[in-house]
């Protein structure tokens, strides 16, 4: 069978290069397991987490420390998404756009959209985990943040939560929503003075590096985040002491969602809500868990309102695993279907394996542009949000 989609390759790669230069934050921001192997919908994925090392003393001897061994944890990722860009064309369609001189522009962007509706969906999906698996938020509802001029104090705090959560001080990431990321585009006049800032990117092409020991990135997902509509509860009498993080509340009504933020009365940290109610009953918030002790008398529970939920985390703390998608088995032991040709395209950027397949059908044929993937937040205590 002759191979008919090694011709497309530039065409492929070149739309592939135009999304990965789009607003894609949460991508390039998390732990990514990417790999050409093929996976099922539901197949769960044993994802390697390493521990830090016991630290030894130097004491001179004959021979080195028998030291060294460690248990290598892991995280079983469930395969949850398995999707398709399909490209159909019939054979009149194509003549026409080829006589016009159109054919290969519209198939390249075509392609474009294709790897867009992809790539969009996984940073949705990474965005939700992410902000429904924190730790702590700080900022107002409604306010973007960096809003005044020639203050990043915003980006200080959110990183205090983390910094007072033990957060290993690499590969922190911050991901913005185009309001937070426009303030600071626009208010923050020190990122963008050469003298101030070392550099010229921000003045030249806006782009922002790290900022504060964070990299800063740009994600359309970051979204506004509807609250619940929990209202008067409280907690029980039964007191809960400072890093307890299963909470009963008792006499209110609605519902306290995942990634609502709560605070206590007498308590100002907005705790970020884990597993919510839809009526009284226990609600679990993030790790480090509660940072004041609630007493043994009822103590009013607040819900916090709608806000985008900009993001600070540690990229080992969101977890991204991505496969080709599952064929059959045929005879042969090989991977096989009614496709006419599958190849595997990789992202330069972001190292996400694309399978890309044809199909001959009567008087037509379609591309497929495909990928199978799970996600999960492992780490509440490595996230935080900042309101806006």
């Amino acid at each position: 069978m002759a191979n008919t989609l090694t011709g497309l390759l530039p065409t492929i790669y070149e739309a592939m290069d135009i999304v990965s230069r789009e607003m894609i934050g949460m991508i390039p921001a998390v732990t990514r397991n990417s790999t050409a192997e093929r996976a099922a919908l539901g197949q769960s994925i044993l994802v390697p987490i390493t521990t830090p090392p016991t630290l030894g003393d130097n004491t001179a001897a004959v021979t080195a420390p028998n030291t060294g061994d460690q248990t290598v944890n892991n995280v079983a990722m469930t395969i949850s998404r398995s999707k398709h860009a399909p490209i159909r064309w019939n054979g009149e369609e194509q003549r026409g756009q080829i006589n016009a001189g159109n054919f290969n522009g519209i198939l390249m962007n075509q392609f474009v959209q294709a790897f867009r509706a992809l790539t969009n969906y996984i940073e949705a999906d990474l965005f939700t985990t992410a902000y429904q698996n924190a730790s702590r938020a700080y900022g107002t509802a409604g306010t973007t943040p960096f809003g005044t001029a020639n203050d990043l104090s915003d980006i200080a705090q959110v990183r205090k939560i983390l910094d007072d959560n033990g957060v290993p001080q690499t590969d922190l990431q911050l991901v913005l929503g185009g309001a937070a990321m426009a303030n600071m585009r626009g208010k923050q006049s020190s990122l963008f003075k050469v003298n101030e800032s070392g550099t010229e990117q921000m003045l030249r092409q806006g782009i922002i590096q790290n900022l504060e020991g964070a990299a800063v990135r740009n994600s359309n997902a970051v979204k506004a985040v509807t609250k619940g509509t929990g209202a008067s509860y409280t907690s029980d009498t039964a007191g809960y002491a400072v890093g307890a993080t299963t909470i009963n509340l008792i006499t209110g009504t609605g519902t306290v969602l995942a990634g609502d933020t709560i605070t206590f009365a007498g308590d100002t940290n907005k705790y970020v809500v884990l597993v919510g109610i839809a009526a009284p009953g226990s609600v679990t918030i993030g790790n480090p868990g509660l940072l004041q002790a609630i007493p043994t008398s009822a103590t009013a529970v607040t819900v916090g309102a709608t806000a985008v939920s900009n993001l600070m985390f540690s990229q080992s703390a969101i977890q991204l695993v991505t496969r080709s998608p599952q064929m059959p088995i045929g005879p042969d032991g090989r991977a096989m279907d009614m496709a006419d040709d599958v190849i595997q395209v990789t992202d330069p950027y972001t190292g996400i394996v694309f399978d890309v397949a044809v199909y001959r059908q009567f008087m037509q044929l379609v591309y497929h542009v495909r990928l199978a993937w799970g996600f999960q937040g492992v780490k509440a205590n490595h996230t935080a949000i900042l309101l806006g």
